[in-house]
């Protein structure tokens, strides 16, 4: 759905002024012209700052923003959007939140402007829906105030979820400035917080009116599952394209070289790695299955020992911490490091078997963590969900469990033989070798930049 032109909007208002006119001469109103006056001067100083936020210049067909209401550091697809834009020769002005430090390649190119923005707290005193309001009343206006300064950009190209209110921010302010509005659907922002709050309750509801109403107005959609693209399709009437997660090239089995300089860093020495992120996931999963996994070997079973390197920033990890403080594992070790964006990689390229417990709230959206692992020829275990076969073939490039007894059993199994190549954990490597696909910057260069570049 196109953004309206300057003349439509000058067109809406001149309607409105004349409208308004008509209904108080037809009253007989003595108000009239005054207040003809009044919405005639209200008119032409809206006119004058429309053609001023949409003046254009040689540069504006090659500038695109790209926004996160989130941590750009912990935006992985949206880095690697900016990237692939400011290498077909677009400026980049790349909008969200600077918690964690993003990829070397991000800071290092110059066409990428990060404008750092501040996430709001909302009031802290009387009810939960009163600090929610006012943080999103708060957001909304920094986020205007912070568009509408910028140059005049081609595209506003944003992450949902969170969407609330990043969408109805940008859509306005694409209609403002004659700008081109696309949506990156990563999953629904309502079904995640249904997870905390439960379908019913208001704000969930409201929340998804919210992108049930704004969805539709952008200009061009993309998504991360077939299966979400039909959902958009049937229940949302939106026409989006697939953009599945691929790798990029910095995700690679590791060197031995490598490895060594990255595990001196950590100041452990490791020899088997598994590896979790701790964001919306049930960890506690994984606590029984290791040690499920340390009963088998205390019960004479030949298996190796495990360092299970756990990463991320979830809002659980001080509560996981504690139970893991509280277990007495001898054959396995747990390590909690915080990565830097370049060390992630060379990680998932050491290691020898990932574990995946992402649920997806909507069941529609695939883990990013899992691509990563695959474009390191890292096998994985992934907890069930409806659309996870496509990306995780079962018994091909991994297994997929359902609970913390499935998993245990797997990993006794696929560790039964280690460190033969020529078992079942091999094969899966020497599959995921083979059959490694399209890598991001192809994926992308086929199915957004005709999307950038359309007339």
């Amino acid at each position: 759905m196109a953004t309206p032109g300057a003349g439509t909007v000058l067109w809406i208002l001149v309607t409105l002024t004349t409208c308004l006119s008509s209904l108080l001469y037809l009253t007989g109103s003595d108000i009239t012209c005054p207040v003809a006056c009044v919405t005639g001067l209200i008119v032409l100083v809206s006119s004058l700052l429309l053609w001023r936020l949409r003046q254009r210049d040689d540069g504006t067909g090659r500038r695109v923003c790209v926004l996160v209401l989130g941590d750009i550091g912990r935006s992985p697809r949206m880095q690697y959007h900016a990237l692939s834009l400011s290498k077909h020769g677009y400026n980049v002005t790349f909008v969200g939140f600077l918690d964690t430090k993003p990829h070397q390649d991000v800071l290092r190119q110059e066409k990428i402007k990060i404008v750092p923005i501040a996430e709001v707290k909302g009031v802290r005193v009387g009810p939960k829906i009163l600090t929610y309001v006012t943080k999103v009343i708060v957001q909304f206006l920094q986020l205007l105030h912070v568009l509408l300064r910028m140059e005049l950009q081609s595209h506003i190209l944003m992450q949902n979820p969170p969407g609330l209110p990043s969408m109805a921010v940008a859509w306005l302010v694409c209609v403002l400035r004659g700008s081109r509005f696309i949506i990156d659907w990563h999953n629904y922002g309502y079904t995640i917080m249904a997870l905390s709050h439960g379908q019913r309750h208001p704000v969930v509801r409201l929340a998804k009116w919210y992108e049930h109403l704004f969805g539709p107005l952008a200009t061009h959609n993309l998504c991360v599952t077939k299966a979400m693209k039909d959902d958009l399709q049937k229940n949302w009437g939106i026409k989006a394209t697939t953009l599945y997660d691929r790798p990029a090239s910095i995700f690679r089995e590791a060197p031995l070289t490598l490895q060594h300089q990255l595990f001196m860093r950590l100041l452990f020495i490791i020899k088997h790695i598994y590896f979790l992120s701790t964001e919306d996931e049930d960890f506690s999963i994984l606590l029984k299955a290791l040690e499920e996994y340390e009963g088998f070997i205390k019960g004479g079973a030949s298996l190796p020992s495990l360092v299970c390197v756990i990463t991320g920033k979830g809002p659980q990890k001080e509560h996981y911490r504690k139970l893991i403080d509280c277990l007495h594992l001898e054959h396995v070790k747990i390590c909690t490091p915080w990565l830097e964006a370049e060390d992630y990689p060379v990680l998932l390229g050491s290691a020898d078997l990932g574990v995946c417990l992402h649920k997806s709230s909507s069941g529609l959206d695939l883990p990013m963590k899992v691509v990563d692992m695959f474009g390191c020829c890292l096998p994985v275990c992934a907890i069930q969900f409806s659309c996870l076969q496509e990306l995780v073939k079962h018994e091909e490039n991994g297994l997929i469990f359902r609970d913390s007894q499935e998993l245990a059993e797997q990993l006794k199994a696929l560790l039964s033989q280690f460190p033969n190549s020529d078992g079942t954990l091999g094969l899966f490597r020497r599959n995921l070798r083979t059959n490694r696909g399209e890598r991001w910057s192809d994926n992308w260069d086929q199915n957004v930049l005709p999307l950038i570049t359309a007339p």
